[in-house]
């Protein structure tokens, strides 16, 4: 079956996201970078992205001004997310212009996807179908979550290529039957697409 669907993910891929900036306003950067370290932020974030909430994460640090610096994380994510990369939305644009299906799967917190959104609205407009792991209760690279896309956007896994800078989940969606392009930048990215006929 010929390719006609792409489908992002968003992260590092449409949005750029650093999570220390968060608390801009009241630490350094080497200060958040070293509160992050200091919690574990990498792995609570992950539980959240499979739908805890952040306030079950706070729950778990020890001290206590750690744990409410973390619970204040959802009012201050607009910040961690401050730019769009530019040269993938192009190739996404270029994508749409061409007729090719758009769709996205993403590891991200049910709590703090509608802030990504309302940092980017775009992310709520381009997507005919968008999976958000933290409403689902899955994450990727879990075949699950493909083949939970597939059902939810009407689509055939082998018509599908996917767009992660994670190659682990690359191997997730290529073990649910799609094609996978490791994202390592717009113009390697661009050459993939090329290579397909979908650009």
């Amino acid at each position: 079956m010929a390719l006609d669907t792409v489908v992002f993910d968003i992260g590092a891929v449409l949005v750029d996201w650093q999570p220390h900036l968060a608390w801009s306003d009241d630490m350094t950067e080497a200060e958040a970078r070293a509160f992050l370290a200091r919690i574990g932020f990498d792995k609570l974030n992950l539980a959240c992205d499979a739908g805890a909430t952040f306030a079950e994460a706070a729950a778990l640090i020890t001290d206590p001004e750690d744990a409410a610096r973390l619970t204040g994380y959802v009012d201050r994510f607009t910040r961690t997310v401050p730019h769009k990369l530019l040269g993938t939305w192009d190739l996404l644009y270029r994508l749409r212009d061409r007729g090719v299906a758009l769709h996205a799967i993403t590891n991200w917190s049910a709590e703090t996807w509608p802030e990504g959104v309302k940092a980017h609205p775009e992310l709520g407009q381009v997507f005919g179908t968008t999976i958000v792991s933290g409403q689902e209760g899955m994450i990727k690279p879990s075949v699950q979550i493909f083949h939970r896309f597939c059902t939810e956007a009407g689509v055939r896994p082998e018509s599908c290529v996917f767009i992660d800078d994670g190659l682990h989940n690359c191997l997730g969606a290529r073990a649910a039957g799609l094609d996978a392009i490791h994202f390592t930048g717009a113009e390697a990215l661009e050459t993939a697409l090329v290579e397909r006929g979908l650009l």
